[in-house]
């Protein structure tokens, strides 16, 4: 009988929400096992779980100790996965420094956008969580990043992203990085208005995005 990938996904996605990590590590075994496409079942299947227990989280459904149940979960099957994805790199990688702006220790949004981004050819630097705005624009300079990635899950720490901005337009360097930002409550019309390049919903998006902006195909 011919595998469902589309089905398998779905599963995938419903083990990360129902927190079932045996499940999850189950149905990435069984992914390897018909040869489909690693990548796409992180993107259709882990993505997307850990996408929908972060509305789950908003809508105030699921609680911070349910939403590391869906990350545990998440990280099990990605554990299987992750060896069988094959890196796009193609030529030199870009550079992309991310973390979570200072104020906010949730990191598990952001570190499913570094896996996306490495998996997917470029080169991550990641500086972590509760990070202040000048560190990113340091870090970025220092290794000749092509691309400076926020995250933030909290309203309060939002102001930190823009200061981000600031600091580039102040040191008259902006023209160097584009800026991308993310997180639950970060939107387009937010990204407009502080001056970044661009907004990602979740960690698919921002490599697609990623993507766009410097202008790499495929």
């Amino acid at each position: 009988m011919p595998v469902n990938k589309e089905e398998l996904f779905k599963k995938l996605s419903d083990a990360v929400v129902d927190m079932n990590e045996d499940e999850a590590i189950r149905l990435s075994q069984e992914i390897v096992a018909a040869q489909i496409n690693a990548y796409e079942a992180v993107e259709k299947g882990l993505s997307e779980g850990m996408d929908r227990a972060g509305k789950l989280f908003e809508e105030e459904e699921y609680f911070i100790p349910e939403l590391l149940l869906c990350s545990d979960a998440m990280y099990a099957g990605l554990e299987v996965l992750k060896g069988h994805i094959k890196t796009e790199g193609h030529g030199e990688k870009r550079k992309v420094v991310i973390g979570v702006i200072e104020g906010d220790t949730h990191d598990i949004g952001k570190n499913l956008v570094k896996i996306m981004l490495e998996t997917s050819g470029f080169e991550v630097y990641d500086l972590g969580r509760d990070i202040a705005p000048s560190v990113f624009v340091d870090k970025a300079q220092e290794v000749d990043a092509d691309i400076i990635a926020l995250a933030t899950l909290m309203t309060t720490t939002m102001e930190g992203m823009a200061a981000v901005v600031d600091i580039l337009n102040e040191q008259s360097i902006k023209d160097r990085f584009k800026v991308i930002v993310g997180g639950g409550p970060i939107s387009q019309s937010f990204a407009d208005k502080i001056g970044a390049d661009g907004y990602a919903a979740n960690a698919a998006d921002a490599v697609r995005l990623s993507r766009r902006l410097l202008e790499i195909s495929g």
